[in-house]
Parts: C-alpha cells; structure tokens; sequence
C-alpha cells in the first residue's frame, strides 16, 4: 500500500485520516503493512491517542501534597494515612453500551476493575453516571446497562456504592456509560505498568484472546451511524468469573520480587499494552504471537494484535524467575504464557514463529501521535441559550408542583437501580447509596473513604465553562454532606464531534472550568478519560457532559454524617445564598418543556467557605444530618431528608429576600447550598461559627411530624411523595 493507493474504506476502518496515514509513510519512510496499519490506527485513534484533547488536558492540575501518583498510569493513587493509598479512576463505555447495553456495560466495568487490579490496588467499590434518553423509549438501553453493570459487579464481589442516571432526548441514540473503580494498596505495593529491564520476560495472563473487541478502540473514536451496528463483534464479552479469578492472582503477585509491572489489556489489547509499557520504561518489546493462547482457530497476527478480549493482563517478569508467577495463576487455574520480552531497542517488534510481521519505532505509536488543535467557535444560537425570553408566572399550587418533581425521572428515587447491585458485599460499605456520597471504611482503620460521581450536560449546553465549575463544586459538596475533606478528581469527559467548532469550543471551555474550579479547590485531577464523537443521525451531538467522581477523606468514619433527619425537634436549616434563579433548572424542564438561560452562578469563593463551615461543624459533633441541595432545589433537598429519615418538617411560610421570586427560593438550583439538621444546644455554636466563616444560614424550621410543611405555602404528605418519588422509574 501507498499514500496514494490506500483504499479509503480501510482508513476508516483504523479511523485514521488520509494525512495521518501520510505522516505514517513519511516517518517510517515506507507504507505500513496491513499489521503495522491496525496497530498504528487503533493507538493513533482518539480513544488511545487523546490526539484532540491532550493539549487541553495539560491546563488541569495534577500535583498535590497527597498525590502518589497522576495522569500517565492505569490510575490515579492518593495517599489517605496509615501508609494506605487510594486508587482510582473513571472511563466510559459508550459506543458498545449503545449497540450491546448489556455487554457494553459490563465490560465497562470489568475494563476499570483491571486499570485498578494494575495498580497493585485491590478494588473497594464501583460507581457508575449514566445518561439515556426519555422512558420509556430508551427502557432496552436503561435495563440493559443496569443489568451489565450489576451482574459483573456483584458477581466479582465489589460493590456498586454509588452513581447517578439522567434522562434527556439528547442521549436518545447515544448513552453514556462511566464507570468508576476505587481501590485500595499500601504504599510499597503500588505498582507502575513499566517494561523495564532488557531481556526481562512479557507474561499473558488470564483469558484465552479471541476475535472480539477488534477495532474496539477505532470504533470508539467515530459517530454512531447507520453502519455503526455492523460494528457488533466491536463489542468485547465478559466474563466476571475469570476476573474474580485474575484479581485474587494478581493480588498475590504483591509478594513476589520477580514481577516487575503488570498492565490491562484494554483498549487496542496487546498492542497498546505493551507499547505503552515499554514506552512508559523507554525500551522496547518483542512478541511472538504464536504463543499467544488462543480460543479460536486459523487467528491471523494481525487478530491478535489488535483483539479486546477481556480478562487479560500483562506481566513483566524477571528473567528466570517466570515459573514462580506461573505458578501463582496456575493456582487460580488461569493460564499463563511467556509471549515475548523487553528490549532495549526502542522497537515494537511482533513475529510469529519465525515469520517478521510488524516492526515499528515505540514512540511513534504512542507519543508520536500527532495532537491537533481544532477551530474552536461557539455556535451561533448560544447567545440565544443564555437569554431567557419568556416571562414565566409562578404556580399557584407549589404542593403539586413538588409532587410533579419528585416523580420526575430525573429526581425521583433510584432505588429501583441500586437495589440490584449489591451495595454490601465486602462488608465495607458505612453509607450505602441513596444520598449524596457513599462512604466506606479501610478495614483494620478507622480511615473512611467518601466516593461520589457528578455531572451535569443542561448547565454545560448552556454554559460549558460554569456548567463544568459547577460539576467540580456539587461533587465537592457531596462529600463534604458526609463529612469528609474532598482529596482529589478524576474526570471523563464526554463530548460530540471535535471536528465541529462548537464541539471543540464546548469541551475547550469545559477543560478550562474544571480546571479553574479545582485550582480554587485545591483538587489535583489524578487520572480519567476523554469520549468523543458521542453523536447519533437520530439525535445529533449529546450535551457536553463533564463527569466528575471525587475522593473524600474522613479520618474517623464514626464522625461521618448522613442525609436523613434524625429526631423529631431538631432544627432544619439552609446554609448558602439562595438567588433569583431559575434558568436551567429541572422546574423549567418539568414544567415547561425547556431549560433556557444562564445556568447557576457559581462563586468558588463562596463553595470554599461554606464548606470550611460544614467541616468544622461535623468535626465539632455539632450536626445530626447533612444533604446538599441540588437538581430541584431546596424543597427537592428538604423532602428527600425527610423521605429518607421517615420525618416531617414544619416550616414557617418562607419570605424570599430582595427580588428573590417564591419558585426561586423552593425550586431554584442556587449553588454553594446545604439543608442541615442540629440539635437546639448546637444552634447558638452553629450561628457563631457561620458568622466565622462568613456564610449565611437560616433556621427553615422544625424537625416532626408526618407532612412537608411551609406555612401557607406548601403542606404536602410524607406517604404522597415517597408514592411519587419511588415510583418515578417503574
């Protein structure tokens, strides 16, 4: 093949352009052979290369005190004390969870479980953000992720502790499936994926390689189309025994000196895994594929290469020393085999037998993929997104409009979800999900971990750069509701097309807001993962979708804080301003079918203080309960405490400040805001010490009784809306 003759079907087949694959020829000063061109197509595709988003990702910050380890490995690791570390990470699985809910979804998982295992970490818990369109219409898409997500979870033993799901017509014909790992590794066994030391021995582990998952990582770096669905054999099949299995070996590898690295095979399978390996290390690799185990016959080189076969890990072993970590697989019964070794050559070199079948500069695959910089343009109707033309009157029953909320999709409980994952497994799991983080204890500690995942596509199609500071900040105030300092961010990043100027614009903008929003949070970014091309000739692009997950630290579990109200007679407070806000709220889309305007303002100031606030009130022993006030707003917040914690409250009517309107301060999204519960003796110590840290807070009312109560405005029910609220999903 030659620049001039490739057939342009086969570069879109690599997802490669006509002048990368002219780059290729002139830095190899050759054309690739057909081997060559699937390697270099898969790592050179958007999904391994981040050949768009790369340059913009260096604007995130990455260092901290507590950082291990940052961008650039499986995972990110963080230290928690006691010589323990946290490890973890978010990816997506969108394209195969569109075409293969099912397994698309449990790859998903099983593909972040190993990026963790990698690590030396052994993984705690999972977390899950998904985005479908309206029920029922998406109700194949909805069950079938649900379902992949909870069968590999619970049949691996890791809990599903956490997440949140959306509906929108925008993710009508493309869902977004991110899947979050969490894990834990004492410092000494922290692992890096490094093929380092030349004539050292590269060791398959795990499950046999078969013909799925090829182009995987080629088919994710393209639109969903008409011919997306011959793309099925794309998706790779899982198998959630075996990975049980590969996890405990590669947990007793942790004592074995031989093991230099280990590295998921994920994306672009063998190839990207041993190139990134060796280019992590600078050195080289040889591969035989003849050695390669095989579940199918007559698999050409070119197969295997480029094969997504879950459930496989690479090993880099001392030389002499394989048998000893053969033997430990053998004990799990998984199969083991010498496929190749490091060297020093800088080469990626595969045979097989004796038969030469590939040869290509390491760099070239991996940091020589060439970084683009797109024309970047908001689109012409954005100023129209931002100006809210209708004047709208407000409800004259605001009783039935909480009712209408609480059973919305988008609000109502996700009981009906979680409850199929198993939550408790591992007998970790202090605060299970439901609330606003999911909190779980390091075993033999008191140290506990608070894990939340956040994001929010309308905010961002309105204002990518406040909608993406406001992801970091809500995910901040999840953790903060149990109590828990938040430690550090890892984010994906789910975006459409790049070749359009909008969508570059949008993710451009996107970058900078969470970049501006963890500087004045002190938050490192320490790992995640970047989706493109999330668009479908049905719906077009999805809305820019920033997703945060977020680790929080409590250095005593026994001072973690709840959502639900705890006694009858406590006192029900708001903490944070609350603004005239209406725009890009879940009210107007309820409502009135649309969610125009400017979407919340968020001050980073103002989130820092309140906060401190809610800290130093938790270390105080001074709050009985906590919850964020998010999508709804307030009285959102305020049912959904009293809803878990199975009490009422009575308020005084509110007397909304300035030009503050009444649906404002019940259903408005203000940012920076929390509903707390306390004890009347811990009032007067609450009020000096919001004076302290200089944030507003007001005393909503009491605690009892068996209704949602604003005097004269709102007298709603407790059993009305947990009937409204639990069923919202059925």
């Amino acid at each position: 093949m030659t620049a001039a003759t490739i057939d342009a079907r086969k570069l879109r087949e690599v997802a490669l352009t006509r002048d990368e694959y002219n780059e290729i020829v002139e830095r190899l000063e050759r054309a690739p052979n057909p081997v060559e061109l699937g390697m270099l197509g898969v790592l050179w595709s958007e999904h391994c290369s981040y050949k768009t988003s790369k340059p913009l990702l260096s604007r995130l910050p990455s260092e901290g005190g507590r950082v291990l380890q940052g961008p650039g490995e499986n995972a990110g690791a963080v230290d928690i004390g006691d010589g323990w570390a946290v490890v973890f990470k978010v990816e997506s699985h969108n394209h195969p969870s569109a075409i293969e809910p099912f397994q698309g979804a449990a790859t998903g998982v099983g593909g972040i479980l190993r990026d963790v295992i990698a690590m030396g970490a052994r993984p705690i818990a999972l977390l899950d953000s998904l985005r479908f369109g309206p029920l029922p219409e998406s109700r194949q898409h909805f069950e079938g992720v649900v379902a992949g997500i909870g069968g590999y979870g619970n049949c691996m033993g890791i809990p599903t502790v956490g997440g949140e799901v959306y509906f929108d017509d925008c993710y009508a014909g493309n869902p977004l499936v991110n899947a979050m790992c969490v894990g834990i590794v004492r410092h000494d066994r922290l692992m890096r994926a490094r093929a380092e030391g030349a004539g050292n021995s590269l060791l398959l582990v795990g499950s046999q390689t078969g013909r799925d998952g090829i182009h995987g990582a080629s088919f994710a770096s393209l639109d969903l189309d008409a011919s997306s669905e011959e793309r099925r054999p794309a998706v790779q099949v899982g198998n959630p025994f075996l990975e049980k299995c590969l996890l405990e070996a590669c947990m007793d590898l942790a004592d074995l000196p031989a093991v230099v690295a280990i590295q998921d095979l994920g994306a672009a399978g063998l190839t990207s895994s041993v190139a990134e390996a060796a280019a992590r290390a600078g050195s080289g690799a040889r591969i035989d594929v003849a050695k390669v185990p095989r579940r199918e016959r007559r698999m050409t080189p070119y197969e295997v290469m480029l094969s997504e076969s879950q459930e496989r890990m690479l090993i880099v072993v001392r030389r002499g020393e394989e048998a000893d970590v053969v033997r430990v697989f053998e004990t799990w019964d998984l199969e083991a085999a010498v496929i190749g070794e490091v060297t020093d050559d800088g080469h990626l070199t595969v045979v097989d037998g004796r038969k030469a079948v590939a040869s290509l500069p390491v760099e070239l695959l991996t940091e020589g993929a060439p970084t683009r910089r797109m024309r970047s343009q908001a689109a012409p109707e954005q100023a129209a997104i931002l100006n809210l033309d209708r004047l709208l009157a407000e409800p004259e029953d605001a009783s039935a409009v909480l009712l209408q909320l609480m059973g919305s999709p988008n609000l109502c409980s996700r009981r009906v979800i979680f409850r199929r994952y198993d939550h408790m497994v591992g007998d970790g799991t202090l605060v299970p999900p439901g609330g606003d983080a999911a909190v779980v204890r390091v075993k033999g500690t008191r140290i506990g971990l608070a894990l939340t995942i956040d994001g929010n596509g309308r905010y961002c199609e309105l204002d990518p750069f406040a909608g993406a500071q406001i992801a970091v900040a809500e995910a901040a105030r999840n953790v903060v509701a149990t109590g828990a300092r938040p430690l550090a961010v890892t984010d994906c990043l789910n975006f459409g097309n790049p070749d359009r100027p909008e969508v570059y614009w949008q993710l451009e903008e996107a970058v900078a807001g969470i970049a501006a929003a963890c500087r004045a949070l002190d938050l490192p970014v320490v790992s995640g993962n970047v989706s493109l091309y999330n668009e479908s000739e049905a719906g077009g692009a999805i809305h820019p979708t920033p997703v945060i997950g977020m680790v929080g630290l409590l250095e005593d579990y026994r001072q973690r804080l709840e959502p639900a109200l705890k006694a009858e007679g406590d006192f029900v407070l708001l903490v944070g301003e609350t603004r005239n806000e209406l725009s890009g709220s879940e009210y107007l889309k309820v409502l009135y079918g649309h969610s125009n305007g400017r979407p919340p303002r968020v001050d980073l100031i103002e989130e820092k203080a309140v906060h401190g606030f809610i800290l130093a009130a938790a270390g105080g022993g001074l709050l009985r309960s906590a919850h964020d006030v998010a999508e709804g707003g307030m009285l959102v917040a305020l049912a959904e405490t009293c809803l878990l914690g199975g009490i009422g409250v009575r308020c005084s009517a509110l007397r909304p400040e300035g030009d503050v309107r009444l649906d404002a301060a019940l259903f408005g999204e203000s940012q920076g805001r929390f509903v707390l519960s306390a004890g009347s003796r811990a009032l007067p110590e609450l009020q000096t010490l919001a004076r302290k840290h200089h944030v507003e807070i007001q005393i909503l009312g009491l605690a009892g009784g068996d209704f949602v109560e604003f005097e004269g405005q709102v007298k709603v029910p407790l059993d009305e809306l947990r009937a409204a609220w639990d069923n919202g999903l059925v």
